[in-house]
């Protein structure tokens, strides 16, 4: 099945959202949670599963993709978007916390692409969204995002999303990169892929920055943010005030007085 033709464009700086531009009858597939505004005659429809050819096989085909979004932590369902109009309509997809969205031309990386399992936002109808499986023990272990991640495959244009600023690199044969293991967004197939410990005592004891980093060994492009969304929500939990306790705010070391002076008032 070949991927709807879509058209887009990407507004924003640091909140970004992206608008698509259906033909009659085309269709657009998306995260639960990540739709912001649509144009009339745009009909959606929950589907089971990612709404690829593989839908078309039957109540066991559906159980098959639906099974895939399971394990990379994604919902069960995903949301179809056809524009039923005659003319040109549009639908908008916004990204969930402060970064970039990212547009992968699947056609321009041999038809797949390997990202987080939290990374994708939108893609065309044809687009599969799958799984892909660590055939490295480390990796799995300590790469944090375990044994699976998830892949885009097909040949139309697919959208995901990263945390804080992002840096494409692309990478020449036999080129490494070492990344901290949480900030990769994605990478294309023909990334090698492994995790490598930090080493020395000091390091790995004080550094602050975890046992290991990711290695990423060319050719192929590789995609880097710079604020992954479990890296900001521990600073927010760790910043939160605590039931009885005190809190990480401007002015707690004044106390109450303090909320005063940084115009951090409750009442």
């Amino acid at each position: 099945m070949k991927a709807h033709e879509i058209d887009y464009t990407i507004y924003g700086e640091e909140m970004q959202y992206v608008a698509i531009e259906l033909d009659p009858q085309e269709v657009v597939v998306a995260e639960a949670g990540s739709f912001m505004m649509m144009d009339h005659g745009i009909q959606m429809e929950t589907i089971f599963g990612d709404g690829s050819a593989s839908q078309s096989n039957g109540i066991l085909g559906k159980l098959l993709s639906a099974g895939k979004r399971v394990l990379t932590g994604e919902s069960l369902f995903m949301t179809a978007y056809q524009n039923q109009h005659s003319e040109k309509r549009k639908v908008c997809f916004a990204s969930p916390y402060p970064g970039k969205i990212i547009p992968i031309d699947l056609q321009h990386y041999n038809g797949k692409f390997i990202c987080q399992k939290d990374a994708f936002l939108c893609a065309a109808k044809g687009v599969a969204v799958g799984i892909e499986f660590s055939r490295k023990l480390g990796r799995g272990l300590f790469g944090g995002e375990g044994f699976i991640m998830q892949k885009l495959e097909g040949d139309g244009m697919a959208f995901v999303h990263a945390g804080g600023t992002l840096a494409r690199r692309d990478l020449g044969p036999g080129e490494i990169l070492k990344v901290d293991t949480g900030c990769i967004v994605g990478f294309t197939q023909e990334v090698d892929y492994d995790i490598e410990f930090i080493g020395g005592i000091k390091n790995s004891l004080f550094g602050g920055e975890g046992l290991f980093f990711a290695t990423l060994r060319g050719p192929g492009t590789v995609y880097i943010q710079s604020l992954p969304f479990s890296r900001l929500a521990d600073r927010i939990i760790a910043s939160a005030p605590k039931a009885g306790g005190s809190s990480r705010e401007e002015g707690s070391l004044l106390g109450g007085f303090g909320n005063l002076l940084d115009g951090d008032n409750r009442f």
